[in-house]
């Protein structure tokens, strides 16, 4: 036997707001914002029920949406379920579940073994027998017949939860900041690593050999005029001052001289290259 599942009218969304906003302000359902009740009417659209079915069938317990005892027990029945109660009083709760495509379960709850669970609750006080059949319902059919649950728990559960953890998950949960003593280790160790990771810097008198030696070492002319026209080499002909300045300047003044009898800017007209030989400018 299948459950017969009406059809939901169609509703927008703005329809749906509208009446979920009814709904938070009746306070007959214990649904308190719309937000609530627009989550709700969701679940009750998206198994077929009308939206307004949603105050019937579920409520909200400590943040958290459930199903309500006796909606477990009508879809259960409307899929084919059957329920045999062997007792129902204040001190035990006992049902046989059958279901054609899961067998048959039989289930107890006494006040005992809800204290042990629970402890003395104030709702298994006042309402034992009440609180006894729904954790007998819930666990019968949630072992037969998992989808009348809806994924879901039943208020009486629910109402042993701790409330829903809204804030970071623990893997996103930042940890306790480290003592100083440690912060400053760590700091110290990053910036060993900055600087281990940063290209080592030149003193100026490295510089100058290394500029030396390649212009000693360049093979024609082009190679030479690219090491004394190089950036960095005419950045530091503007910044270099004192002995440092005088140094760079012998070296641009040797390697024009070794490869250009007359510098390549001369005004005359006329460029001496390696072998003697005059060529005119241009």
């Amino acid at each position: 036997m299948n459950a017969i599942v009406p059809t939901a009218a169609p509703l927008s969304y703005g329809d749906l707001e509208r009446l979920a906003d009814s709904i938070a302000k009746s306070g007959l359902f214990g649904i308190k914002t719309k937000d609530q009740a627009v989550a709700l009417m969701m679940i009750a659209h998206a198994e077929g029920r009308h939206p307004a079915l949603a105050a019937r069938d579920y409520d909200i317990v400590n943040g958290r949406p459930t199903k309500k005892a006796q909606a477990l027990m009508r879809d259960f029945i409307q899929a084919g379920g059957k329920v045999e109660w062997h007792a129902l009083t204040d001190e035990m709760a006992d049902a046989t579940f059958t279901h054609p495509q899961t067998g048959s379960v039989r289930i107890d709850w006494d006040m005992k073994r809800a204290q042990t669970a629970f402890g003395k609750k104030d709702m298994y006080s006042k309402f034992p027998r009440q609180m006894l059949r729904s954790r007998v319902v819930s666990e019968g059919i949630r072992t037969l017949w998992p989808l009348a649950t809806s994924g879901m728990y039943v208020e009486e559960e629910i109402g042993n939860l701790p409330p829903p953890h809204n804030g970071p998950t623990i893997e996103a949960e930042a940890p306790s900041p480290p003592p100083a003593s440690l912060r400053a280790v760590a700091a110290t160790v990053t910036q060993e690593r900055k600087v281990a990771d940063e290209p080592p810097r030149r003193t100026v008198r490295q510089l100058l050999e290394a500029w030396e030696i390649a212009a000693r070492d360049a093979q024609s002319a082009e190679e030479a005029d690219r090491i004394i026209c190089a950036p960095d080499v005419l950045q530091a002909k503007e910044t270099f001052t004192g002995e440092a300045k005088t140094r760079l300047d012998k070296l641009i003044a040797d390697t024009l001289a070794k490869w250009w009898h007359t510098p390549p800017d001369a005004d005359d007209g006329e460029v001496e290259i390696v072998g003697g030989e005059k060529l005119a400018a241009g």
